[in-house]
């Protein structure tokens, strides 16, 4: 989390993929088996005509050769009358493939489309439809090199042996890289799997171990027990030398963690953790977690933050190890929304899945959201509250722009689907069910998802199924499919009389609202303006854009909330249609729409609406909350960009922070600050960059003095400090580098011995990495460390370190990935592009080994576009935009044309070419000024 809070210190947010719709205007070619003989499907989703119903799979995967061999036999459901079954394989040798039949045993005519990832299984008699029947396949191929499929991991033990395990990631659709399955997520089925080892491994399973069978050749053929009905994406197993702690749950479930021997000792916390959560969402959810273990495993190597396979959950090391003497307060924050969020899944998502990866938004929206519901009922302690808005703030970055997605979006193949996994997809989906929550009241909201839980246990959901299930909660047909939580509710609650305060005379139609949030993209900007007691309010679209047709069409049903200077009362107003008109019961000074943000809209304040808000602001800011004074700071600096405010007004308004020490406010202040110098930094424009630096200092200078260099206080305050002190040194305020520098030093002194403030550390690591000596000790201490979060300190602060020559190195270390882990690669990149003396080198580096790591880390993967978007986002010229376009126009689809953070990063790109055409010249005006009044001041 330090390490995204230093990006947002060097930079804005980048934004994250989406996804774009198949182009339909294509002719379809007849696609062609690699035998040369016509291939009988044509499209890229399996038909229906065949179901799997169990997998049984054998597996032999050889660690020292990194290949696999495996035997998969599935028995079949068949639903119409075919010769012929089609099913997904990637990258395998098939062999052996049989039709276990009633009336025998008999061989299958194989055909490969390697386009489609296909197999079809032809038969010389049909499969009659009603009957079942088994396939059974041979199959070989080698661990991925990937971070996907079944894939090789390794890593270095304190005395330099290199020791390797193979591990899964299957979601999306590398499943079908593994073993031959049907794999989209309607294909449910149970899986009985066996895998056999070499004595000195472990294998680990979705489901408990029920035996070992002695094989010859000192093999082991460990055998688990039978899943239940689940999708193909969520299958795993581990084949490793991992240690492990175990506990077990008040309702009877086993948690283990796995992680490599010498860290076994920072597995306690994840393990209470863990066993926490899993009980608080049996409770929650009232419905029980169906598995008799889950297991989280620590991965080496491995690409995104985490994945929710059922009952054997799977984290990179940094996502599940915690060292309570090294670690930070955001380490702890960070490896408990990690785990809240894949456990928060084993319910939605593994038991509920959604129908197909154009929903993904069920799955992962919801799971982001739990995070902070979770956290927020056993976590007290870690105020996570103060960071959910955050999730908002980034969501709108990416949707404010035209190329965004609908939360809902159809895709097909898939680079689309990879690029479904996005800030639309979590942190949007989080952030309207958040802004539902509130509308429906927690308890309604509440009892409705248990509902649509339970009933769909083990099925597959569409948008539609969980609004119904939000709708007329007490109505006397829903209430019998409910449990004791619903009935008890029911009975001593009037709901309308909740709701109403929402809607009048019409019954409330959540799929009419909500269809609004989820099936168009983007988000609305409501105008307000007060005459008197009369409150004008008008909606569009949120667009950062020059041309208005794009704004046109676009009407969201709004849950309005607001509060005005003469009560504290939230009062709330269903905004249904472009304008309309709300009467106050008297005249008012202000008012602010949106109350702690829990809605996903921004809100602009016509007339003298800013003016009233910044003057409250500077006499009295805590009359509004944190959140209240964040989501103001966010929208004002938003709505520059879009020409609805002038920049002095904004800047105007960002002058109170001097007083401000809520973590939201501050963090929003420097995150809309920072990057109007990073754009002049690509510009050459030193004068007033240094100027607008000082400004920044100058502004936050009362309570970075304030700091202690020492670990104290509640996690929001530690984050702050860290943020804080990091932004001094790496601004030069020269009491925060002289400080860092003789910490530094004694730490080198001590052979980094000497304990240092784990807050701090980031801080005093950064100033360190400025010489070569201190950049190479740094080196020295962060291979030999076996702390991920202090390894992820050290390496964010030799990326932002003013020596070109050991950028580069970096980055081509992490590349090849013998001491720096390439799943680090895209954090590496993007911070030596934030960096003033990096940003060119990053750009040159992506382009030079664009080919290497869209191999390694795949098209359309959060990695890809996170590094595209994150390399660019800040450059500012025409010359700059006319190379971007010029490499990546010269891409093929195959290579990533097509994706939709390349179109991204040329609308942003061009965004901040206009804002400083139309800005700079404001800007300028109004720091000379101000330095005028500082002056004068001081005379």
């Amino acid at each position: 989390m330090l390490a995204a809070l230093l990006l947002l210190l060097l930079a804005s947010l980048p934004p994250s993929s989406g996804a774009q719709l198949p182009d339909k205007s294509k002719a379809k070619e007849t696609p062609v088996a690699t035998n040369g003989q016509p291939f009988p499907w044509d499209r890229m989703r399996l038909p229906k005509t065949v179901f799997p119903l169990h997998y049984d799979l054998s597996l032999h995967p050889n660690l020292t050769t990194l290949d696999f061999t495996g035997v998969v036999r599935i028995q079949l459901d068949v639903k119409e009358d075919t010769n012929t079954v089609v099913l997904h394989a990637k990258q395998m040798q098939i062999s052996n493939v049989l039709l276990l039949a009633p009336e025998g045993v008999r061989p299958l005519q194989v055909l490969e489309y390697p386009r489609s990832h296909q197999l079809a299984l032809v038969s010389d008699k049909v499969l009659t439809k009603g009957r079942k029947y088994e396939v059974q396949l041979g199959f070989a191929a080698n661990l991925s090199d990937s971070f996907h499929g079944f894939y090789k991991s390794s890593y270095r033990t304190s005395s330099g042996e290199v020791r390797v395990l193979a591990s899964t990631q299957f979601e999306a659709t590398f499943a079908r890289g593994a073993f031959p399955c049907f794999d989209e997520p309607a294909f449910k089925a149970n899986y009985t799997i066996r895998i056999i080892r070499e004595p000195r491994h472990i294998a680990i399973s979705n489901m408990p171990k029920v035996k070992t069978v002695e094989l010859p050749g000192n093999l082991l053929e460990d055998h688990f027990d039978t899943t239940v009905k689940m999708s193909t994406y969520l299958v795993a197993y581990i084949v490793s030398d991992f240690m492990s702690v175990s506990r077990t749950t008040q309702h009877g479930v086993k948690i283990s963690i796995y992680a490599v021997p010498e860290k076994i000792d920072q597995t306690a916390y994840a393990l209470d953790a863990a066993v926490k959560l899993l009980d608080f969402y049996d409770d929650y959810f009232d419905i029980p977690y169906p598995l008799p273990k889950q297991d989280l495993a620590a991965i080496p190597d491995f690409q995104s933050g985490a994945m929710e396979n059922w009952g054997l959950t799977t984290y990179r090391e940094s996502g599940l190890l915690f060292d309570p003497e090294k670690s930070s307060a955001s380490d702890k924050l960070g490896i408990t929304k990690v785990i809240a969020h894949e456990l928060a899944h084993q319910w939605f998502g593994n038991l509920v899945t959604m129908e197909w990866w154009n929903d993904l938004w069920l799955n992962e929206g919801f799971a982001k959201f739990m995070e902070f519901i979770s956290l927020d009922i056993t976590y007290p302690e870690l105020h996570v509250d103060d960071f959910f808005l955050g999730k908002c703030f980034e969501a709108m970055e990416v949707d404010g722009l035209s190329s965004s997605h609908p939360v809902s979006t159809p895709v097909e193949n898939p680079t689309q689907i990879q690029e479904m996994f996005d800030d639309v997809s979590y942190d949007k989906g989080a952030c309207i069910l958040n802004m539902l929550r509130d509308f429906l009241t927690p308890e309604v909201f509440e009892i409705g998802i248990i509902r649509y839980l339970k009933r769909f246990s083990y099925q597959n959901t569409v948008n539609s199924h969980l609004w119904e299930s939000l709708t007329n909660i007490c109505n006397s047909d829903n209430l019998n499919e409910g449990g004791i939580k619903h009935k008890e509710f029911c009975s001593k609650s009037n709901v309308h009389s909740e709701a109403s305060k929402w809607y009048s005379g019409d019954e409330l139609d959540v799929r009419a609202i909500m269809d609004t949030w989820t099936l168009q993209e983007g988000f609305p900007l409501v105008t307000v303006e007060v005459r008197g007691r009369e409150v004008r309010l008008s909606q569009q679209r949120y667009l950062k854009t020059d041309d208005p047709s794009l704004i046109e069409g676009f009407l969201w049903q709004i849950p309005l909330t607001y509060m005005t200077s003469a009560s504290s009362t939230i009062h709330r107003f269903l905004l249904k249609t472009k304008s309309d008109i709300l009467y106050l019961p008297e005249e008012v000074d202000w008012v602010k729409f949106n109350v702690d943000m829990s809605g996903y809209y921004m809100v602009h304040y016509k007339g003298e609406g800013w003016n009233s808000i910044i003057k409250l602001l500077k006499h009295n800011h805590t009359a509004l909350s944190s959140n209240d004074r964040a989501s103001l700071i966010h929208n004002v600096f938003q709505l520059v960009s879009v020409g609805k405010v002038r920049l002095d007004t904004a800047l105007e308004l960002s002058l109170y922070l001097s007083r401000e020490t809520a973590i939201m406010p501050v963090t929003q202040g420097f995150g809309e600050l920072v990057p109007l110098y990073k754009l002049m930094e690509k510009r050459d424009l030193v004068v007033v960059e240094n100027q607008m630096k000082s400004y920044i200092v100058d502004l936050f200078r009362g309570l970075i003095d304030q700091q202690e260099w020492k670990d104290s206080g509640s996690v929001s305050e530690r984050v702050l400090r860290s943020y804080l002190l990091l932004f001094a040194c790496v601004r030069n305020y020269a009491p925060c580098v002289t400080k860092a520098t003789q910490l530094f030093n004694q730490w080198r002194d001590s052979d980094g011995k000497m304990s240092l403030p784990v807050d701090i550390t980031m801080a005093v690591f950064v100033i360190g990495a400025r010489t070569p000596e201190g950049w190479d000790y740094l080196f020295e201490k962060y291979r030999s460390s076996l702390q991920m979060s202090v390894k992820s300190r050290m390496k964010i602060a030799m990326a932002v370190s003013p020596l070109q020559d050991k950028l580069k190195w970096m980055m081509a270390q992490s590349l090849s990935g013998e001491v720096m882990k390439t799943q680090d690669l895209p954090d590496v990149v993007v911070a030596v592009s934030k960096n003033p003396r990096g940003y060119k080198l990053g750009w040159d580096f992506l382009r030079a080994n664009w080919h290497t790591m869209i191999k390694k880390f795949d098209l359309g993967s959060h990695s890809v576009s996170y590094m595209v978007t994150g390399v660019t986002n800040q450059y500012s010229t025409r010359e700059m935009l006319h190379e971007i376009k010029s490499f990546f126009g010269s891409l093929t689809e195959e290579t990533g044309s097509e994706m939709r953070c390349i179109k991204q990063t040329y609308e942003t790109i061009e965004d901040n070419i206009r804002w400083m055409d139309t800005n700079f010249p404001l800007l300028k005006a109004w720091l000379d000024k101000r330095n005028h009044r500082v002056a004068h001041d001081d005379l």
